[in-house]
C-alpha cells in the first residue's frame, strides 16, 4: 500500500494477466491506458496491453505513466504497523504519535484527502475531460486508468462531480451497495483487478455552459464535501451523459486458484529456485 514501490505477486501477475485476456475477449479495444507510474500499476497496464490484439505496433497505443495517479502518501507510516489506541485514551495511536512526533524534523505527515481529491481532479481536467469533450467522426475514446485502492475512491468521485444528477445512469440490473441504497458517491472498495466500467457518450456544445451546479452527486452540502468542493473540477454539459455498467467487476477471476510457493522467477527476477534452498552435494 501507499507509494512505496512494491512489486505485484505472484497472484497479482495472474490476476492482471487474466484481467487483460478478460476485456480484450470481450471486444475492448483501448485507445489510450493511464497508469500510476507505481510498478504494481504499471505492471498491471502492461498487461492490459499485451492482451490487446492490434498493439503490435507499439506506436500506437503506449501506457502513459503518471505520478498525479499514485497511491496515498502515508509519509512517516508508509510499511509501518498501525499503532495501537493506548488504554483509557480517547485519541488514536496514530494521532498520538503524531503529536508526539509532527515536530521532528524527519516527519512526514499522511497525505489529506484535499490533497488526494486535487491529484484526481488535475488528472480528470487534464487528461479525461478533453478525451469526452472531443469531438471527430468514427469510434470515442476507450480509456483503461490504472490505479490504486484509495486513489481511485477519490478520482471516481472527481469523475461522478463532473454529472448532474440526472445525467447519470446504472445499467439495468445494476445496484449499488444493498439494496442499492448506497450513495454513488460511495460505491468505492474494488477488489485487486476489480474493474469500473462507465459508458460516457457526448456531443457537448461547452463545459458548464446550461449545468446546474446545485444538483449534483458531491455538491450536496455535506461537511466534508463543502471543504472538499473547491477542488472538484468543473460541471460537464447536461448533454455528456455517464452510464455505469460495472462495479467492481470480478468475472475474470473466476476459477483462478490461489497461487501457493515461494514465488516464481518467470515473474519476479528476485525470486530464486527452489533448487537454490538445498546445498549441492560434491560428487565423490
Amino acid at each position: 500500500a501507499g507509494v512505496r514501490d512494491s512489486p505485484l505477486t505472484v497472484q497479482g501477475v495472474l490476476q492482471t494477466e487474466r484481467l487483460g485476456q478478460y476485456l480484450a475477449a470481450s471486444g475492448t479495444r483501448y485507445t489510450h491506458i493511464f497508469a500510476s507510474d507505481l510498478q504494481r500499476a504499471v505492471k498491471t497496464a502492461e498487461a492490459l496491453l499485451a492482451a490487446q490484439p492490434e498493439h503490435n505496433d507499439a506506436s500506437k497505443l503506449k501506457v502513459q505513466q503518471l505520478p498525479v495517479l499514485r497511491e496515498q502518501d502515508f509519509g512517516f507510516y508508509e510499511g509501518k504497523p498501525f499503532y495501537a489506541r493506548q488504554r483509557d485514551s480517547n485519541i488514536s495511536g496514530k494521532d498520538s504519535h503524531r503529536a508526539q512526533h509532527q515536530s521532528d524534523p524527519s516527519f512526514k505527515d499522511v497525505e489529506s484527502k484535499e490533497s488526494m481529491t486535487k491529484r484526481a481532479s488535475t488528472f480528470v481536467a487534464e487528461h479525461l475531460t478533453p478525451l469526452i469533450l472531443e469531438k471527430g467522426s468514427g469510434q470515442g475514446a476507450v480509456v483503461a486508468i490504472v490505479s490504486h485502492g484509495i486513489i481511485l475512491s477519490h478520482l471516481w468521485r472527481s469523475i461522478l462531480a463532473m454529472f448532474s444528477k440526472q445525467t447519470v445512469a446504472l445499467a439495468p440490473g445494476l445496484s449499488v451497495g444493498s439494496g442499492g441504497v448506497t450513495p454513488l458517491e460511495y460505491l468505492g472498495g474494488w477488489s485487486n483487478t476489480g474493474y469500473l466500467e462507465l459508458d460516457i457518450t457526448s456531443n457537448p456544445p461547452g463545459v458548464g455552459a446550461g449545468a446546474d451546479n446545485n444538483d449534483g452527486q458531491l455538491r450536496a452540502g455535506t461537511e466534508e464535501t463543502d471543504r472538499l468542493e473547491e477542488a472538484l473540477p468543473a460541471r460537464l454539459h447536461p448533454s455528456v451523459k455517464m452510464l455505469i455498467r460495472t462495479v467492481n467487476g470480478k468475472e475474470h477471476l473466476k476459477g483462478l486458484k490461489r497461487a501457493r510457493g515461494v514465488g516464481s522467477s518467470q515473474y519476479d527476477e528476485g525470486q530464486k529456485k527452489i533448487e537454490s534452498f538445498f546445498k549441492k552435494t560434491k560428487a565423490g
